[in-house]
């Protein structure tokens, strides 16, 4: 992944661009990603700037117009539209411990402010626009990048547009996940200028190329995924959603780097969401906020009672139908209570909104976006549960082991990379691992995790062990140094 450096007295610079980024606003892991990474490679010597859409729910109060009365000339579906700048304004009492890296919004064509940041009929519309438009911002910010970072789909046409502006750069693209591809036909490349881009024969095209994402993949000098093992993944036919064969035909640039996490934000020590505060040496502590939580939830209160934890999108992705298909026979077999924290699709919320009746005090439901409550889990209880069917990297098994939480995940993506269950001296793992993805091998591994839980000398030692893994950012901050210096090698 060496590429040959860059002059040491010139600072690299890299414009990021992506959908969304915490704490402005945020729907999954990429906007603690975008959130986050930007200020470890700040302290690695790099020059960042972000810049997302003005998405409706960010709160006004929190930006400012760059320049008041500049703005951009944007074509998209062949009608010209203007596009304005902000910047963000740090609100110092929120993150007092931050240095935080400049951050814009970027507003035009009535296209963003709206209640959601995705789900609508002209996503791909709006997102091309996003897209058209940030080749043009360096020129505004009076900066130019060396490398551009953009993330999955909604950015993952950038490159194309970038031939066309006075920016000479290189392009990394990350892919967060697989899934989401921005998919559209060949009467959205006529109605869009798309199919005015030269060396691309949209009628012969494959229809694996017919989307936003394998258009960033085939453009991008380099690529790559939020870990080792999801790199590997993507390759197959089970993990690659039809892009297998694209990525195999440019696996010569494609890395995994495992994500970090905040380790500011997530300090247990430090956390004015918890009920008491810890740390690895004082972990005794802890069960205060179980009780807390316990209470909170209307769970029956127990310090024996293993109680687990997700924070999670209500999704088939998530492994709602595995957890849903052995609830009833875990809480038959097995003394635990379970508290879930997220949003997602219906069918999720009603399905798991009956099985909270038919169990109360024993299942908790919260169908919501809620930062302190997720904190409150993560802080409160024993066991996070991620029962994934494909994971590209995860981060609440990261943050929950930062909190002492012993995760329970399936064998995928970069769940691999991050847990693992040393048997039979499973205190000195990092939690508890199901495979193949079925009913039997969860069952197995809750039994494994409930007695596991009855040692509490053991129990300890596997706390201490988890809290004392490193998923901060340096390490991973240092790798995407290389590959932006791999990026403008090429």
């Amino acid at each position: 992944m060496k590429a040959n450096a860059i002059p040491s007295s010139k600072k690299l610079k890299v414009l990021f661009a992506a959908a969304e980024a915490a704490p402005l606003i945020k729907v999954g892991g990429l906007a603690d990603v975008v959130g986050s990474l930007p200020r470890a490679l700040q302290k690695e010597g790099v020059e960042v700037r972000t810049v997302i859409p003005l998405h409706g729910p960010i709160d006004s109060g929190s930006f400012e117009e760059l320049l008041p009365g500049k703005t951009l000339n944007v074509t998209t579906m062949g009608k010209p539209r203007k596009a304005r700048l902000f910047r963000y304004k740090k609100n110092v009492e929120d993150s007092p411990r931050r240095e935080d890296t400049p951050v814009f919004l970027l507003e035009g064509g009535g296209y963003f402010p709206r209640p959601q940041v995705y789900g609508y009929d002209d996503d791909l519309e709006r997102y091309l626009f996003f897209s058209r438009a940030i080749p043009m911002v360096p020129g505004l910010l009076s900066w130019q990048p060396d490398v551009i970072h953009f993330h999955d789909w909604h950015a993952a046409s950038i490159p194309l547009w970038t031939g066309s502006s006075d920016i000479r750069c290189g392009h990394l693209l990350t892919i967060h996940n697989l899934a989401y591809q921005g998919l559209f036909d060949r009467r959205f490349t006529s109605a869009s200028e798309l199919g005015d881009l030269k060396g691309i024969d949209w009628q012969n095209a494959p229809e694996q190329q017919m989307s936003m994402l394998a258009q960033g993949i085939l453009s991008a000098d380099v690529i790559n995924t939020v870990s080792p093992n999801y790199a590997r993944e993507i390759l197959t036919p089970e993990f690659g959603e039809g892009l297998e064969t694209l990525l195999q035909q440019r696996k010569d640039r494609l890395f995994g780097i495992l994500n970090g996490i905040d380790t500011e934000e997530y300090n247990p020590a430090l956390d004015p969401h918890l009920a008491n505060k810890y740390d690895i040496s004082s972990l005794s502590k802890r069960a205060a906020n179980k009780s807390y939580l316990q209470e909170k939830l209307g769970l029956v209160a127990g310090r024996r009672t293993p109680l687990v934890g997700m924070v999670t999108r209500l999704d088939e992705q998530k492994g709602m139908d595995l957890l849903s298909e052995s609830l009833q026979e875990i809480f038959k077999n097995y003394d635990i209570q379970l508290a879930i924290l997220g949003k997602g699709r219906e069918k999720y919320h009603k399905m798991f909104a009956d099985l909270a009746e038919k169990h109360p005090g024993r299942l908790s439901l919260t169908i919501d976006f809620n930062n302190p409550l997720a904190h409150q889990i993560y802080g409160g209880c024993d066991i996070f549960l991620m029962p994934s069917m494909f994971e590209p990297c995860g981060l609440g098994q990261l943050i929950a082991m930062r909190y002492g939480a012993i995760p329970m995940v399936s064998s995928v993506g970069g769940l691999v990379d991050t847990v693992f269950e040393n048997m039979p001296d499973w205190e000195h793992g990092r939690g508890f691992v199901f495979k193949p993805y079925e009913p039997v091998a969860f069952m197995a591994a809750v039994e494994r995790a409930v007695a596991a839980y009855r040692n509490n000398s053991k129990w300890l030692k596997l706390m201490q062990n988890v809290m004392a893994a490193d998923f901060s950012w340096k390490a991973s901050a240092g790798k995407y140094i290389d590959l932006y210096k791999l990026a403008l090698s090429k």
